[in-house]
């Protein structure tokens, strides 16, 4: 059975996809609450930050430093070194990752600081990301710099 948080990113990643972005989603949780959800808003907004976790960290809007310290951030993608700093900046302690197969993110730095990272691995987010890769590959490349 999957875990109901990592479900609420990969719904967020299917929102995403279904609007013609990325399907990349995130879930901020604070003490098994959903505090924060967003999906990669890159395309829909025509933003340069509003990554799957950037998206659900503004979503949860201001919290104070202890807060940020007792979540668990669940996003579908291994994150970038935009999202890892940006969870590194706000002390956010554990990452739950759907998959790392088709981008491989910062997660070496995160757990170089002290930050719990768990790789689910699972087949729906890669394989969401799988068909986005190759039905986008321009805007893929762009999303990661190539």
């Amino acid at each position: 059975m999957k875990d109901e948080f990592l479900a609420a990113a990969i719904e967020e990643a299917r929102m995403g996809y279904s609007e013609g972005g990325i399907p990349i989603g995130s879930v901020l949780v604070h003490k098994g609450r959903i505090i924060g959800r967003g999906h990669n808003r890159r395309v829909q907004k025509g933003s340069v930050v509003l990554h799957g976790e950037m998206d659900a960290l503004e979503n949860a809007g201001r919290q104070k430093a202890s807060v940020y310290r007792e979540c668990v951030l669940y996003t579908t993608l291994s994150p970038c070194p935009m999202c890892s700093g940006t969870i590194l900046l706000y002390g956010i302690p554990k990452v739950v990752i759907g998959e790392n197969k088709t981008f491989m993110g910062e997660e070496a730095l995160l757990r170089s600081r002290g930050v719990q990272v768990e790789v689910a691995d699972d087949d729906e987010c890669y394989d969401l990301m799988t068909t986005f890769i190759r039905e986008n590959p321009e805007l893929w490349n762009e999303d990661i710099g190539e």
